[in-house]
């Protein structure tokens, strides 16, 4: 049997990848792709998950775990990208459609899907429709990039590689100083000894130990499930697991009758989910000057010191010329950049980015990830970066990193 095509389609944040998609499901003719107008496709997708969990919820109809006690919803993301795909598999399909299968995903399972997939491969049609180079499978065969609803070809996969390689990004100019900076008199930050965490009876952490000084740049990685997410909610205030620990937050022992809002001063937080928070209409301008007053939305009078900053910060992005645009209408990519901005503005003495990279291509991520060095390498915030996936040119010092056990999750600090 000859090696079935294996189609690699490069994706980007105006792509209209929703389109592509219909069209080779329904079996519609895409040039490009004509072969597979008449063969029956099936799709691999987070959103496909999400549309199985609703069933469940709503109706309680279980498809992708029918033969599991376990709902869907209770699964890691691993797990349940691994029923969807047993799933699809069952239905025996001419050809799979992957739009970024690896999203959500720790570097284990992202290792062990990309070798399943490419053992699907020995035998059917893929089209993965991805927005990292890294993420394109070994075996491909067929290269292309969707650009907006343009669907390039190329000659050759040669072609493909060089014309589709990013250029390191510099940012000109400086990090604009703050008004007033926030200080602290402590040096270590944070300070988690032998922290132990459980939940139901399920330890999740145990004995972690791990010291934040004012100024370094560190990298938090875990598998899904490992506690990651639990220990950023101890040190924002957001999670009582923290009360009984040995933990310390800018020199205050936690439960000492500190207060959380003086704790959240102290902290600058962006996780893509914030971005939603934001649906008004707040032109960039605002957006930056918001977060001098840690608020949704500017609801004062900006002073025109105030607006020189935001000026400062926006000419720095190269968004100047769009200050007085909404942000609901910026890119995907743009918004992130202001948002990490909006955290900075005042110079916190922490600065933590979850998974502040997911959902990019190459080329925002590769902008957002340049700033945050600039930031670091500029300033006197500490930062802590979270991610699931090693970003190329990401120049963090320390890594620490969360390793599952039966007992909880162990912690081990290293220096890159």
């Amino acid at each position: 049997m000859d090696q079935p095509k294996i189609y690699a389609i490069l994706t980007n944040n105006t792509s209209s990848t929703q389109e592509v998609v219909e069209k080779l499901l329904r079996q519609k003719p895409i040039q490009e792709l004509h072969e597979l107008s008449s063969l029956n496709g099936l799709l691999f997708s987070r959103s496909e998950i999400d549309r199985y969990m609703d069933e469940e919820e709503r109706h309680d109809i279980k498809i992708l775990t029918k033969e599991k006690p376990q709902s869907l919803k209770t699964m890691s993301s691993g797990e349940q990208k691994k029923a969807l795909l047993h799933y699809l598999l069952l239905q025996n399909p001419d050809f799979l459609v992957l739009i970024n299968p690896y999203d959500n995903l720790d570097v284990a399972t992202q290792a062990s899907l990309k070798k399943q997939l490419c053992e699907i491969g020995t035998s059917r049609i893929l089209v993965q429709l991805v927005s990292r180079l890294d993420d394109i499978l070994p075996i491909t065969t067929h290269f292309l990039k969707l650009d907006g609803q343009n669907l390039k070809n190329y000659s050759s996969p040669e072609a493909f590689w060089k014309e589709n390689q990013s250029a390191p990004v510099v940012f000109e100019g400086s990090i604009p100083s703050p008004l007033e900076k926030l200080t602290t008199a402590h040096d270590d930050l944070v300070v988690m000894r032998n922290v132990s965490v459980s939940f139901d009876d399920r330890q999740v952490l145990q004995n972690i130990n791990w010291t934040i000084k004012q100024g370094e740049f560190w990298q938090l990685m875990g598998p899904n499930g490992s506690g990651k997410s639990t220990i950023l909610s101890m040190i924002t205030g957001d999670s009582h697991k923290g009360y009984g620990q040995d933990l310390t937050l800018f020199g205050q022992k936690k439960g000492s009758g500190e207060s959380v809002w003086d704790l959240k001063q102290m902290i600058g937080y962006y996780t893509p989910a914030i971005t939603d928070k934001f649906r008004g209409y707040h032109s960039l301008e605002n957006m930056i000057i918001s977060g001098l007053h840690d608020s949704v939305g500017l609801y004062v009078q900006p002073t025109d010191i105030e607006k020189n900053l935001a000026h400062q910060w926006l000419q720095l992005l190269n968004l100047y010329e769009k200050r007085e645009d909404y942000f609901r209408d910026l890119s995907v990519g743009d918004k992130r950049l202001v948002m990490v901005a909006r955290a900075m503005v005042k110079h916190p003495p922490l600065l933590i980015l979850d998974e502040p990279t997911a959902g990019l291509d190459d080329a925002n991520a590769a902008l957002f990830v340049a700033l945050v060095n600039k930031i670091a390498a500029e300033s006197d915030s500490a930062i802590v970066f979270v991610s699931h996936r090693t970003e190329p040119d990401l120049t963090p010092k320390y890594l620490y990193t969360l390793n599952p056990s039966p007992k909880g999750s162990l912690g081990d600090s290293s220096e890159y």
